[in-house]
């Protein structure tokens, strides 16, 4: 007889937990999904692409209904789990149903933050995270519409992306002195912000902001320097944070995010969490990759095979507001490493490789990121790059041909 298996939360982990699992023990769990978006799960790393128009709402969907159907799953979506009971095994649902599990995967993903500035439960002031933030931004984006992006990260640059080729006029507000600081050095975020300024998305850096103004709606973002940046919109992209409470209300051990071991699993006996939610060894990974990877090895736990999940290598490799970037590893340059710089401005080309005891210890890339993957494969192997370092900057095919004599943009040693 299958065990009942209930996965509160129905995003990109979830989905990718399912996929593992039914792959590995069919039949062995009677899966039931739990979602509280009114809708089947989708990329939210396309978001953008749905703001901006390059895609169809169903086109980010993950999987189609049928295939959650062929793989047993019975999907609950459009309602929210208020309460689990660990000793009980139930979890219980908005309008007072409750599901029986043997095992449970919290896998409730994050939540943006809203800074708690003056004015902001003005008409205009939104976040950018779902489906439903995409709708309100559209329904507020279009010609001559002026809209401010708090937040110069990951999210902040792809809502400015998305309403800037909505037809609104963006300024991109960024408490930091550069843009996405976690992944990029002072250089290749110099040029990133060169991109975007030539895409007509206006950058202000080192600003606090401090307030909204407005009368009975949003007119602009006041900063700590007395500035007032004109705004018929204002988008809060300044950061996420895990959503846990439904793991504390439980008794479940929380930190910044569920506390989980290697193998997934909470403080509680049978009770797992991965994706955003999760922390790690002290680390809340909000990118992708590592939920996949926690996916695979939770699905691996459960299908009676145990791995250890020992952590990510932390990589971004996306396309940002229409610009091609990549980092991983060490790319800020740790004591006793060495940089190689490539630098090609007048085709917006970039790349800086860390090197360290004759092993690729980090990377970055803007413009030009085709051997992206081969980077982080020689990152995370900690293979020797022996002979090729010479090479290397100028990319996989370069270091492939030997005697080749070195050519093309300036490469430098930092």
């Amino acid at each position: 007889m299958s065990e009942p298996l209930v996965i509160v939360g129905n995003g990109m982990a979830a989905a990718r937990l399912v996929e593992e699992l039914t792959a590995r023990a069919p039949g062995r769990y009677a899966i039931a999904v739990i979602g509280e978006e009114p809708a089947l799960a989708y990329n939210r790393v396309l978001l953008s692409s749905l703001l901006a128009g390059d895609v169809a709402e169903n086109d980010i969907e993950l999987k189609p209904r049928s295939w959650w159907l062929a793989k047993g799953v019975t999907l609950i979506y459009g309602r929210r789990a208020v309460g689990i009971d660990t000793t009980a095994r139930h979890v219980r649902l908005d309008g007072s149903a409750e599901l029986s599990f043997a095992k449970l995967v919290l896998a409730t993903g994050s939540e943006p933050i809203r800074l708690p500035l003056p004015g902001t439960a003005l008409p205009g002031v939104h976040t950018f995270r779902d489906v439903r933030d995409v709708g309100a931004l559209l329904a507020g984006a279009g010609p001559k519409r002026r809209a401010v992006v708090i937040g110069g990260g990951l999210l902040g640059l792809e809502a400015a992306y998305g309403l800037r080729k909505a037809g609104a006029e963006v300024a991109v507000v960024h408490l930091m002195d550069r843009l996405m600081e976690r992944q990029l050095d002072a250089r290749s975020a110099m040029m990133l912000k060169s991109a975007l300024e030539a895409r007509g998305i206006e950058v202000l850096l080192n600003a606090d902001s401090v307030g909204v103004e407005g009368r009975g709606r949003v007119e602009g973002l006041r900063l700590a320097d007395a500035r007032v940046v004109p705004a018929d919109l204002i988008v809060m992209a300044a950061g996420i944070r895990p959503r846990a409470e439904l793991a504390r209300a439980a008794g479940l051990e929380v930190k910044r995010g569920i506390v989980v071991d290697d193998h997934m699993q909470t403080s509680a006996p049978g009770v797992f969490a991965l994706g955003e939610c999760a922390e790690h060894r002290g680390i809340c990974y909000g990118l992708v990759e590592p939920a996949y990877e926690q996916a695979k090895v939770l699905a691996h736990h459960l299908a009676g095979t145990p791995t250890r999940y020992e952590g990510s290598l932390l990589a971004t490799n996306l396309k940002v507001s229409g610009v091609n970037v990549f980092s991983a590893g060490d790319f800020l340059v740790a004591p006793g490493s060495e940089p190689i710089v490539l630098t090609d401005p007048e085709h917006g080309i970039y790349r800086k490789l860390v090197v360290k005891d004759g092993r690729l210890s980090g990377a970055v890339l803007l413009g030009d990121t085709a051997d992206a993957l081969w980077y982080l494969d020689l990152i995370r192997s900690g293979a020797p790059i022996g002979p090729m370092r010479q090479s290397l900057v100028f990319g996989r095919a370069f270091c492939a041909l030997p005697d080749k004599v070195a050519c093309g943009p300036q490469a430098e040693a930092a």
